[in-house]
């Protein structure tokens, strides 16, 4: 159907075009916004808080997130990658594994339309652990280089397949025990039910290589995600997951179930 008053994408002749002369319908360009700022307030049980083989015990967590990203484009194609944010987690009976997260990331992102839309990244991250929320109480910082390549299938304007591989290599730890490298492949799929409904299902296999005694854990994890977008700066979410992880050292295996929700704040600039 034809908007009223419009006829070829130009105004509708009437008795007064000359007076107000020639007119034509203008669509609104979509502007690219590098700058995004994100808070939200994930919420989840999770049944096996210490990830142990045995005497699992289970509890609520709280793990309010802030974030900055900050993507200028360089080229059509070059995407740079600057971005910082800080997340704790709060154990509503257990407090005593209560955990702050800081991690600030540097890289490139590249897209290479003309081999399936490909996408590469390469981006330098440091991550420093906390005791809860006393953000100077450090008990872990790592240095690693992280490398990935995924290639998106679009199945139409709603639907999409991606198969990715990542690595992410620790150049340098404060202490070794818990230092390692991981190897990771994966396939994801979201899909758009409506304009402001979406489902997202990842399945991953990752590979855990530990820099000191001979330790190796493999890891099956699937989740999924439902998003519900009430405006452009505000969504709500469902959220669950499933790992089970085999080590070559037995007393590191584990299951790990994990459902809640979320709540997040977006803006763009």
């Amino acid at each position: 159907m034809t908007p009223e008053g419009v006829e070829d994408g130009h105004a509708a002749a009437s008795p007064n075009d000359a007076d107000i002369g020639q007119q034509e319908i203008l669509k609104r360009v979509t502007q690219y916004q590098p700058l995004t700022f994100s808070l939200a307030s994930p919420i989840f049980y999770t049944s096996n808080v210490a990830l142990t083989r045995s005497g699992e015990v289970s509890d609520v967590v709280i793990a309010p997130v802030a974030a900055v990203y900050y993507q200028p484009r360089i080229t059509k194609t070059l995407y740079a990658n600057l971005d910082a944010r800080e997340q704790i987690f709060y154990y509503g009976k257990y407090h005593s594994f209560d955990f702050g997260s800081l991690d600030v990331e540097a890289g490139l992102n590249y897209f290479l339309p003309q081999f399936h839309n490909l996408i590469l990244r390469g981006e330098y991250d440091f991550n420093r652990l906390t005791l809860d929320d006393r953000l100077g109480d450090e008990f872990f910082s790592n240095h690693s280089l992280i490398f990935s390549a995924e290639l998106p299938f679009r199945f139409s304007r709603a639907q999409q397949l991606s198969v990715g591989v990542d690595t992410n290599i620790s150049v340098g730890a404060d202490h070794q025990f818990p230092r390692r490298n991981d190897y990771e492949g994966y396939l994801g799929y979201s899909v758009n039910l409506t304009r402001a409904f979406t489902i997202n299902a990842v399945g991953r296999v990752v590979a855990r290589d530990y820099h000191q005694n001979g330790r190796t854990d493999v890891s099956e994890i699937i989740s999924a995600t439902a998003t519900y977008r009430l405006t452009d700066w505000l969504s709500v979410s469902a959220i669950s997951s499933f790992a089970h992880s085999d080590s070559n050292q037995d007393v590191f295996d584990y299951n790990v179930g994990n459902v809640g929700g979320a709540v997040a704040l977006q803006a763009k600039f």
